[in-house]
């Protein structure tokens, strides 16, 4: 059995018609408190709803004297209470919960289950490659009260953000590296790839939905206007290039350029910015 522990209870219970049935019963109160331990030993057995004293053993009514500390007589009258108002059902000696899911994040805990085997798939790929030590026990996620299932999904879902951020950072530092070798080769300079201005300037581009082909595209239409002017040549920079003007450059209509240029004519610009 998965160890669960914590229950829902929900604020409006005393507020259900059968509930207040059982509050005109003698002995309400006891009988009330020996429904909740039904909740917290459900709860804690984890196997949808059922009153389990182990894995396959289902409790029985003398246990359940015994373990809820009450009179068997008055546990007696509780089941059939509870029986009769539908709160409970009984299959041969076992004895379940109706609508357990009331009770219990079903769906939530199936995804628990899942992250768990996706933890313990990623721990062994980690000790694969680490040498980690071998765990006591699997990596598991214990339940410790009512919001931890929702932290364990918020967890699943910060995680598949990092693993989205991650692999953006990836493609970043491959456009970093494109654009920064295609410039270099285009206009004979040596910028660094790994320079953190310059991937500042082509990350918040990137960011602004353009492609490495738009940064070629820039590359290529100044290179065609300023390389073989000295007094716009030292301007191929990416602090000029790739800042807030990169959209006009992109958009800029340079003439004599036809596209990529394979050859390098000192022809300029309608209008030259930077």
């Amino acid at each position: 059995m998965a160890e669960i522990t914590w229950i829902k209870l929900k604020t409006d219970m005393f507020e259900h018609d059968k509930i207040k049935l059982i509050e005109a019963l003698p002995d309400s109160d006891t009988i009330l408190i020996i429904w909740v331990k039904l909740l917290a030993a459900a709860g804690k057995a984890n196997s949808n709803g059922y009153i389990m004293l182990s894995e396959k053993i289902p409790m029985n009514t003398e246990e359940m004297a015994t373990i809820f500390n009450r009179p068997i007589n008055t546990v007696r009258l509780a089941l059939q209470t509870f029986n009769r108002y539908g709160m409970i059902e009984t299959e041969g000696e076992s004895i379940r919960i109706k609508n357990w899911e009331n009770h219990q994040n079903i769906d939530g805990m199936d995804r628990v289950k899942q992250l768990n085997a996706e933890r313990n798939r990623k721990y062994r790929e980690r000790k694969k490659l680490n040498s980690l030590p071998e765990p006591k026990s699997d990596v598991s996620v214990t339940s410790r009260d009512g919001t931890d299932i929702d932290k364990e999904l918020d967890i699943d879902k910060k995680e598949k953000r990092e693993d989205i951020d991650k692999e953006l950072s990836c493609k970043h530092d491959d456009a970093y590296k494109q654009i920064i070798e295609y410039l270099n080769s285009k206009a004979g300079t040596s910028f660094r790839s790994t320079s953190k201005s310059t991937q500042s300037l082509i990350k918040a581009r990137l960011n602004e939905s353009f492609t490495v082909e738009d940064f070629k595209t820039v590359i290529d239409k100044k290179v065609f206007s300023w390389l073989q002017d000295p007094n716009f040549s030292k301007y191929l920079r990416p602090s000029t290039l790739f800042g807030t003007k990169f959209e006009s450059y992109l958009n800029e209509r340079v003439r004599g350029y036809e596209g990529n240029s394979t050859g390098i004519t000192k022809v300029y610009s309608d209008d030259i910015n930077f």
